[in-house]
């Protein structure tokens, strides 16, 4: 069910970062274009986005470049070729023609249009090359957007429209819904309703750029770039793009009328303001009148630009306290102030547009809020919203703009009775969030405010972290234990993860703060010490125990990672040891980790310690976060026996299925370990020579030095005479040591108050 080799024709801005991500999945890729140096140009253009396209530096070496002239040839062995170039009709059938002679019988043909009908550019093909036909609509940047749309046509292959998604679940990692041969499909078609309810308000005069965005972005569970940051990260010439293709293809005139386009969105063409590639779009980013870079907002009356004035509503703070999304948005969209005048101006006619027309674009209503969420990032799809809210207050609020037709789906809901179309939240799909789904079921074993015990079926059981930015304090350290001692008693393995979208962004370094200021050192140690205990009840643990990381697992919740028997890592893990950006060092024994793995690649008893614990030593003393799983594994946080999984909603589901392998293959628990090789004195000596060196060239500032010559000695196993070994329990009580010491520091203090203050590390 899985492709082994790849092409993709068209090396634009979709079509490189199309061909980087198959190469993620390690799946070599043909990448061609109308030149050999167009090809190449379009991939080094790829590589050098932000976000990474890339799971690690090389990941480009698995494409080959060529042209559409000269190398076809390359194609002879694809199993899959992707169509990627300009949105035109002809181009792309003039180029398919040429392309299928190329390629094996039994390729499969596919286009990532956005809008032309799928079925229209196959008219006149044999029918066996129909049948291996479709589209695959990738969204923008497909590393790290979920959605991916399959668009059949009538002549598809059933078999090649499930070998597509099987290949785009489990190896691309995507979230993959079949959606009919409609304008624009699904996701954009919905996504520029809303949108054009929006433009409307705005042209309308009585909202702001500024306070649209403060209306539409998390408060309403969407992305932090809202609506008009979204459109200039886009772009507005393929706004403008998708609008006409549904005001040309769309059946019904009141349709139609509705996505016609906006004179803003004309008069900003027309100059060239195109968005974030233009320099300039519904904002534009310049210098202030002191010099500094600042963000200036559109006035869409006059076209001029002027300082951004971020709004403040009452009712958005007020919200902020509500954890729950669905509640969070109904309570804003019913409040009788400005906020909730607009959402039901703009929100109320496009969740009943896509009650509407759901029959005709997918499958069903669970599939448009998938695609919602994967594709535009909604916390909630748009039938969720409508349950959330309730059918009759959505109706009630688009009646009072003037009379509307209640879509069937809704009307028959409420002849019924019912103000929801669900009776219960929408279901994971097979093998999909199964944390989520086992605590849904009542199958929580214990739980405090940190974290909680899951019983997740087959003998394996999980814990789940739930505190804020899933940050680790004693409540997270104390069910950590119960877990291994409840899989230990009544359980074949254990697992540690979560379905949030970061794992631990670490230790809680408020606390850490608070109690560092009050002078509680006694109260610090054992804290520490908790936490250390913690660790090796996981690396000691009886039973086995996988760690599934998923977005960023930073500081404790890469130490947690580190002392596990296996850790089965989403694609996009961001993990890194990042204490010494406050002042610190890993002191819950992940200092202690990172050498005892530097030392184990040692060929021979005899080799030079120095470069692997150089290297190990580098990678926290630079506080690197790897920008994947399997960067992870380059920098040294993750081993060669961690596995793992693309797609973030299965992540846990493989995690367990790892945990029930090690069981199978007969697990035995490690033993602590008692002689760990150090370097001593004169490896101490070289690691704080390199940190001296870094501070003579301008790379290291002062307080820098006094932490890394602290961990340097951590390195070299204390204060030694000489190379010899060490047991665990000593590196971590030289970790403990330098933590607490390190926390005496003022500067220390400053660095972890200033990061708590601005998200940002603070070099003193």
């Amino acid at each position: 069910m899985t492709f082994t080799r790849a092409a993709v024709l068209g090396a634009g801005t979709m079509g490189a970062q199309i061909a980087l991500h198959l190469a993620n999945a390690g799946v070599p890729v043909v990448l061609l274009d109308v030149s050999r140096e167009a090809a190449r140009a379009g991939l080094d253009r790829a590589r050098a986005l932000k976000p990474d396209p890339q799971f690690t530096s090389d990941t480009w070496t698995r494409v080959r470049t060529g042209s559409f002239d000269d190398d076809l040839a390359l194609l002879a062995d694809a199993e899959w070729v992707l169509e990627a170039v300009v949105e035109r009709i002809d181009v792309k059938r003039a180029l398919l023609e040429k392309v299928a002679a190329a390629c094996r019988p039994d390729a499969v043909l596919t286009t990532n249009t956005s809008g032309i009908p799928v079925s229209a550019i196959a008219e006149g093909w044999p029918l066996e090359r129909r049948r291996r036909w479709l589209g695959t609509h990738f969204f923008n940047p497909p590393r790290y957007l979920p959605l991916l749309e399959l668009v059949p046509t009538a002549d598809t292959d059933p078999a090649i429209v499930e070998r597509m998604a099987s290949f785009g679940d489990r190896v691309l990692g995507k979230g993959v819904v079949v959606a009919k041969d409609t304008p624009n499909f699904i996701g954009n078609h919905l996504g520029l309703h809303g949108v054009a309810a929006i433009l409307r308000a705005v042209d309308s005069g009585r909202y702001s750029i500024d306070e649209v965005d403060a209306m539409t972005g998390p408060a309403i569970g969407r992305p932090g770039s809202a609506t008009f940051r979204t459109m200039d990260i886009a772009g507005l010439d393929v706004l403008a793009h998708v609008m006409t293709n549904l005001e040309d293809r769309l059946p019904g005139d009141a349709d139609r009328a509705w996505f016609r386009q906006p004179a803003l969105v004309t008069r900003l063409l027309e100059r060239g303001a195109l968005g974030e590639k233009a320099g300039r779009g519904f904002y534009e980013r310049r210098r202030d009148a002191s010099g500094a870079s600042a963000v200036f907002t559109l006035d869409p009356a006059t076209l001029d630009y002027h300082p951004q004035r971020k709004p403040t509503f009452p009712s958005i703070a007020a919200a902020a306290a509500i954890d729950d999304t669905g509640a969070r948005i109904r309570a804003l969209f019913l409040g009788q102030d400005r906020v909730g005048q607009f959402l039901r101006e703009t929100l109320a006619p496009t969740l009943l547009y896509a009650a509407r027309v759901a029959d005709d674009i997918a499958h069903s209503i669970d599939d448009i809020d998938r695609v919602m969420r994967w594709g535009f990032g909604w916390e909630l799809g748009p039938f969720e919203t409508l349950d959330a809210i309730g059918l009759r207050e959505v109706v009630e609020a688009a009646s009072v703009a003037g009379t509307i037709d209640v879509p069937p789906l809704i009307a028959e809901a409420l002849a019924a009775g019912r103000n929801r179309l669900r009776a219960a939240p929408m279901p994971a799909r097979p093998g999909m969030l199964i944390l989520t789904e086992a605590a849904r079921r009542s199958q929580v074993v214990k739980t405090n405010a940190g974290a909680s015990l899951v019983d997740l079926g087959d003998g394996v059981l999980a814990v789940q972290f739930h505190s804020k930015m899933n940050a680790i304090g004693g409540d997270t350290l104390a069910m950590l234990h119960a877990g291994v001692s409840e899989a230990a008693a009544n359980h074949r393995a254990l697992v540690v993860g979560n379905e949030a979208p970061n794992f631990s962004a670490g230790a809680n370094l408020m606390l850490v703060l608070l109690e560092a200021q009050e002078g509680n050192w006694d109260e610090l140690d054992l804290m520490v010490r908790a936490f250390q205990r913690a660790t090796m009840a996981l690396r000691l643990s009886p039973v086995p125990v996988v760690v599934a990381p998923a977005g960023l697992a930073l500081g404790g919740g890469c130490e947690i990672a580190l002392h596990a028997d296996r850790v089965h890592a989403a694609g996009d893990t961001f993990m890194g040891l990042v204490e010494v950006g406050v002042g610190l060092i890993p002191a819950g024994g992940g200092t202690k980790e990172m050498l005892a793995r530097a030392m184990a690649r040692l060929p021979s008893p005899t080799a030079d310690p120095l470069p692997p614990v150089q290297q190990a030593f580098e990678t926290v003393a630079l506080a690197r976060v790897s920008a994947s799983g399997p960067d992870a594994a380059r920098l040294g946080y993750l081993s060669p026996l961690d596995t793992f999984s693309m797609n973030r909603e299965r992540l846990i589901a493989d995690a367990k299925a790892q945990a029930l392998a090690r069981v199978a293959e007969g697990y035995r628990a490690p033993l602590l370990r008692t002689a760990i090789p150090v370097g001593g004195e004169s490896l101490a000596a070289a690691l704080k020579l390199g940190v001296h060196l870094a501070w003579r060239a301008g790379r290291a500032s002062d307080h820098d030095v006094v932490v890394g010559r602290a961990l340097a000695q951590i390195f070299a196993g204390g204060n030694l005479p000489h190379a010899t070994t060490v047991t665990e329990q000593h590196l971590l009580d030289l970790e403990r040591e330098a933590f607490l010491r390190l926390l005496g520091e003022p500067k220390t203090l400053a660095r972890i108050q200033h990061t708590l203050t601005t998200g940002k590390p603070l070099r003193n």
